[in-house]
This record gives C-alpha cells, sequence and structure tokens, in this order.
C-alpha cells in the first residue's frame, strides 16, 4: 500500500492490522448478513415442502420471488442510508438496521405460510440494505489510513458466513432439525454487534462519526455529481451482471444438487460451501498479491475465466465434479463485487467514495435479486440445468463491459488516474 518514498521497512509495519470493538462489530455484522442471504436457498427444498409451494411441483418461480422480493426493499434502503447517515451518524444507523435485519430473519423463522415468509424477507431487506451500503464507508471511517486493506479483511467475512452457514445448516437439515430452529438461529446472532454498535462506548473508544450531521442537500448533490457521469453507468451495468452471476451460484446451486443429483441436504450445503471456499480463498488471495493498477486485469480475465467453467455446469452428470467446477467459479468470482467498486473509484476521481459505493450496491444488489427470479422462471419452463446458462451470460457480459472501459481509457485516460496509479 506505501509509494516508493516509505521503504521497506514501513511497508512491513503496514501489514500490521489493529482491530478495535467496531471491527468485529462489522465481521459479525457481515457474517450474519451472509448467514441470513444463504440459509433460504440451503432450507429452499425443505421449506418450500413445507409451505407448500415444492420445487418440484412448479414452485422454482415462487422460491426465485423470495430474493426479488427482499431486493426491493434493499435497493430503496441503499438508496436512503445515505441520508439516515448523515443525519444520524453510521453507527446508529448501522446498528438500527442490524436489529431490522434480525427480527426480520426471527419473523422468518415463525412464517406460518409463504406471504408471510415473503414479508419477513422485506422487512430483513431494509436492515440488509442499509447493512449493504454503509458497511464498507464504516469501516473505512475505523481505519482512514490504510482502508483498501481493512475493507478487504471485512468484506472476507461474507464468504466465510456462507461456507459456515451452509454446512452448518446442511448438516442439521440432514440431521432432521427443523429450518426454523436454524432460521431462529441466524436471527439471534445479530443481538451481538447490535449491541456493540448501539449501547454506550467507552471513553477513547467511540466511533470516529462527523462532528456535525450531514445535511440532506449535501448528500444529494454528492449523488448528482456521480449520475451525471457517463462512465458511471458502465460501472453500473458492470455491478448488476456481476452480482447477478455470483448470486444465481449462491441461491440456486444447493437446490440444484438436491433435484439433479441428490436429495441430501448436506450435499446441497457441500455444494455452496465449495462455492464459498472458492470465493473466501480468491478474495484474501486476490486482496494480499495484487496492486491497484491491475484491478481490471483481474476482473476482466477472472470473467472470462469464470465464463468458461459455468458453461460447463448445465451437462455435468458426476457430483464431484460439480463440486471442484464450483470452487473455481467461485475463485473467478471472488473479485467482482469489491474490484468493480474499487477500479470505479479510480476511474471516477474527485467524487464522494462513500455515495459511489453505495449506488454500485444498488446496482448489484437488484441484479442479484432481478437474475435470482429469472433463474427459477426459466427453471420452471426449461428446466433448471438450462437456467444455469444466464451464468456464464452475466460473467460475458461483464468481461465486455471491463474490457470496453480498458481499451476506451487507452485513449481517455486522465491524467491525475495515470499518477494515482503510479503512486499505488
Amino acid at each position: 500500500m506505501g509509494n516508493d518514498e516509505t521503504g521497506n521497512s514501513a511497508s512491513k509495519q503496514s501489514r500490521k492490522m489493529a482491530f478495535g470493538l467496531f471491527d468485529y462489530a462489522a465481521f459479525i455484522s457481515f457474517f450474519a448478513y451472509a448467514s441470513g442471504s444463504v440459509v433460504i436457498p440451503v432450507a429452499l427444498v425443505s421449506l418450500a415442502r413445507d409451505l407448500d409451494f415444492s420445487l418440484e411441483s412448479g414452485g422454482m418461480a415462487a422460491g426465485g420471488a423470495l430474493h426479488l422480493g427482499r431486493t426491493i426493499p434493499m435497493v430503496a434502503a441503499m438508496l436512503l442510508c445515505g441520508f439516515a447517515a448523515g443525519r444520524w451518524g453510521k453507527r446508529r444507523t448501522f446498528g438500527m438496521s442490524v436489529i431490522l435485519m434480525g427480527a426480520g430473519m426471527g419473523l422468518c423463522a415463525l412464517a406460518p405460510a409463504y406471504g408471510i415468509l415473503f414479508l419477513a424477507l422485506v422487512v430483513a431487506g431494509i436492515g440488509e440494505g442499509v447493512i449493504e451500503g454503509l458497511a464498507t464507508p464504516f469501516v473505512q471511517d475505523l481505519h482512514p489510513e490504510e482502508p483498501g486493506r481493512y475493507i478487504n479483511f471485512a468484506h472476507a467475512f461474507w464468504p466465510i458466513g456462507v461456507l459456515a452457514t451452509v454446512l452448518v445448516s446442511g448438516a442439521l437439515l440432514s440431521l432432521g432439525v427443523s429450518w426454523r430452529l436454524i432460521i431462529g438461529g441466524v436471527s439471534a446472532l445479530t443481538l451481538i454487534p447490535a449491541a456493540i454498535m448501539l449501547l454506550p462506548s467507552r471513553r477513547g473508544r467511540e466511533y470516529p462519526e462527523r462532528p456535525e450531521p450531514l445535511h440532506w442537500k449535501t448528500v444529494w448533490d454528492h449523488a448528482l455529481a456521480i449520475i451525471r457521469i457517463p462512465r458511471f453507468w458502465l460501472f453500473y451495468a458492470a455491478m448488476f451482471v456481476a452480482g447477478g452471476g455470483e448470486f444465481c451460484l449462491t441461491f440456486w446451486c444447493a437446490s440444484y444438487i438436491q433435484l439433479n443429483f441428490t436429495p441430501s441436504p448436506w450435499a446441497g450445503g457441500v455444494g455452496t460451501a465449495c462455492f464459498a471456499s472458492g470465493m473466501m480463498l480468491g478474495r484474501a488471495g486476490w486482496g494480499y498479491l495484487i496492486k491497484q493498477d491491475q484491478l481490471r486485469a483481474l476482473v476482466f480475465f477472472s470473467a472470462l475465466a469464470g465464463t468458461a467453467i459455468t458453461l460447463f455446469f448445465p451437462v455435468l452428470t458426476h457430483l464431484w465434479l460439480f463440486f471442484g467446477l464450483l470452487f473455481l467459479a467461485g475463485i473467478a468470482t471472488a473479485p467482482f463485487w469489491p474490484s468493480v467498486q474499487s477500479y470505479s473509484a479510480d476511474r471516477l476521481p474527485d467524487l464522494d467514495t462513500t455515495m459511489l459505493f453505495i449506488l454500485l450496491s444498488c446496482a448489484g444488489v437488484p441484479g442479484c435479486g432481478f437474475f435470482t427470479w429469472l433463474m427459477g422462471y426459466i427453471g420452471n419452463r426449461s428446466g433448471l440445468g438450462a437456467a444455469f446458462y444466464l451464468v456464464p451470460m452475466c460473467f460475458f457480459i461483464l468481461a465486455l463491459l471491463i474490457g470496453y472501459d480498458w481499451y476506451a481509457s487507452k485513449f481517455s485516460q486522465p491524467e491525475k488516474l495515470r499518477h494515482r496509479e503510479n503512486a499505488h
């Protein structure tokens, strides 16, 4: 992270990371957010049978609509969370969103019918939208000297949460434990970070909030300045398809395994775990190895690799080979979300990064919801195997978008960006 003037000793010093109580709150929030996102897909087959929309009997579109219904309030919450954080501060806004997410998951565990489950996920989605929008700037404000390293480390708790949840929940479902108890456990987990963020802090360990509330007109001006730039919409589209391809695999691979290979929920959990472990390894590895000016090459070639890997999914007949390719797909998918955001900040200098990250998340989350629903819709008509071709399509479009920006940057790259890349 340091430049040439800092020397090797400073570089070694920069590798020492120090975490405080609010860091741990962010880590557990990421973990719980990931758990809530994947526990429904892992339990979807059992849950759907109990609530009378069986996937085997045409209920795939209803299953996919669950995440689409979650996505709409997430986007609305993300669009408003910048104003809420400006008025009440990031810590308080973040803490209340974690409580809302936990309450929604608790209602899911108690839902007697599909409609109540859908509404409960709407409640959870409001909290998750604020978490999605504020988690990155929340960590960034804790470590203004080296925000990139700490942001990457915090984001690693998403795949860690996915990995742990799919393995544990898959095993518990196989042992006959009710899906309601498992989802209830995820809800209870949110109490820990909520307490850390909302209870009074010890003197000298307060969260570094702005000294004065940020007026809503200032926040609005930051958003307008971003959406008026044409290049922003290229990155918006890139986040849309990146989120869609990633979450189609996260949401549907467990159900696909149970419907096409073996009915065991444990096997479905292992499949999702393979994908999550590939993401965890890829995100941690690239975060350690990659340089800032290599991000676009990383996204471009990872998207091409992901396209090639996932093209084989619908024709595979061997479960363990499917597991192996899911792991490789996870490595290819790992850098998309954080790297597209970080790269876009370099390509769009002099803009408010907090609002930029929020607006780009407002593309990635709808991409998750839309393609998850579309995959279920196609699965009802042509089979879930045929629907899996949506994943390589998303990844190939991502490669085209980043490739186009790469090509265009050779002719229009601003001098300030060249200076920033050289500094990194």
